[in-house]
């Protein structure tokens, strides 16, 4: 039998809910219209897919480092133990706008740190395998800024799910719940990744999502560490300066390091992880699909174009099923990697060309964005990061000027 207090208390919780959405759309964009093609609505502005797990920090409060690709008048938080082993407890999550005058500071703008929920309650366990998403908190959050996501785990709940290339520093607190600090003096500890928080929706007027899906390529290896170069920050930059905020995505970066099309790699392979990274992300209408380097180069190299294919088709499908537009984008060269040899170079070739032949409802011909002309199976000297395969960020900048920005929305 249910206590009738208790009941209550869960009914004025989620009333409260409820209210708050409401209050916060309200308030953020007052006179505007509520047909569904101008109302505002909830969209994804940030992501970081899962890629492995750290030893736990038990009774730290990680402060992460979040940039918005778009903004809006509401905010909530997904996070993530998709990839722990033992029940996630967290008994603190707050999130803060960074001080834009001290970006690589754990600082929050004073007045803007609030405390989020989950049904109400400040905390929350998340079983392993699984995502949860705070209740609507209402921050006003500018576009192209940085969030502090701040949470506290409270015990050793297991290995952390994390994602590893943030190149972006975030602070640590390691004893204590600091969650609720707007100074960053307890934050002393500096690592680069980001922990337990996989998104960050907003509720604002933009145009949906538009996911990048890919490797380290994507997640932005050989780019400025700290200033947001990555591919998919460059077009997210592009889309800003192009469209009016109200016809403008937001742009998710889905990237993993070291991950691969075709098999398990760091992190689940590309097909494994479409659904969780992609098809389930708020709002999503578009996926650009840039996977496939490390299967030729990797452990064991995987040059079969059939292969390829079927992986590629197989893509297309799920995410038409779901009413998303899929974006194909060529193979880069990495001609001087010591990955690279003569049949892995064919096999790209092939698998190029195969993908310009209307594998997909859209092609964004990144080989030929940023090949040289007189090496076609190495990078132009100007956007090689050093290594043969990694861009620096003019390489980066070119990847993102490839993508017609027409075919995002349609």
């Amino acid at each position: 039998m249910v206590h009738p207090q208790r009941a209550a208390g869960a009914r004025r919780r989620c009333l409260a809910v409820l209210a708050l959405t409401v209050v916060s759309t309200a308030a953020t964009f007052p006179g505007a219209s509520t047909r569904p093609e101008t109302a505002p609505r909830w969209t994804g502005t940030w992501e970081a897919a899962p890629s492995g797990t750290a030893p736990a920090l038990p009774d730290a409060s990680i402060r992460n480092v979040v940039h918005t690709s778009v903004g809006g008048g509401a905010v909530r938080v997904r996070i993530t133990n998709r990839l722990g082993t033992a029940p996630l407890r967290l008994d603190a999550v707050t999130v803060a706008l960074q001080r834009p005058d001290a970006p690589a500071s754990p600082d929050a703008v004073p007045g803007s740190l609030r405390t989020a929920t989950f049904a109400g309650a400040t905390s929350v366990t998340v079983p392993p395998g699984q995502d949860r998403v705070t209740d609507p908190v209402r921050l006003r959050v500018p576009a192209d800024a940085n969030l502090l996501v701040t949470v506290h785990t409270p015990t050793d709940c297991g290995p952390a799910t994390y994602h590893r290339t943030a190149l972006q520093p975030n602070f640590l607190a390691r004893h204590g719940n600091r969650a609720g600090d707007t100074g960053g003096a307890a934050y002393t500890t500096k690592v680069s990744h980001w922990y337990y928080v996989t998104g960050v929706d907003v509720l604002g007027p933009a145009a949906g999502s538009v996911v990048a899906l890919g490797d380290s390529l994507t997640d932005g290896n050989g780019s400025t560490y700290g200033a947001n170069h990555r591919w998919p920050d460059r077009l997210a930059q592009r889309l800003r300066a192009a469209r009016p905020a109200s016809g403008r995505p937001g742009v998710l970066n889905a990237g993993i390091a070291g991950n691969r099309l075709l098999r398990d790699g760091v992190g689940p392979s590309a097909l494994a992880r479409l659904d969780a990274d992609v098809l389930s992300r708020t709002g999503a209408r578009t996926v650009i699909v840039l996977e496939g380097v490390n299967d030729l180069k990797g452990t064991p190299p995987l040059t079969d174009p059939g292969a390829f294919v079927r992986a590629y088709r197989r893509i297309v499908a799920l995410a038409h099923a779901q009413g998303l537009r899929v974006v194909g984008a060529t193979l880069t060269p990495f001609g001087g990697n010591r990955g690279w040899t003569p049949a892995r170079e064919g096999a790209r070739r092939e698998i190029n060309a195969l993908i310009r032949g209307g594998l997909f409802d859209v092609v964004a011909d990144f080989d030929a964005a940023v090949r040289d002309p007189a090496r076609p199976d190495r990078i132009r000297p100007a956007y090689d990061q050093g290594d043969h395969l990694h861009f620096n960020d003019a390489g980066m900048k070119a990847l993102a000027d490839a993508v017609d920005l027409a075919a995002l929305t349609r």
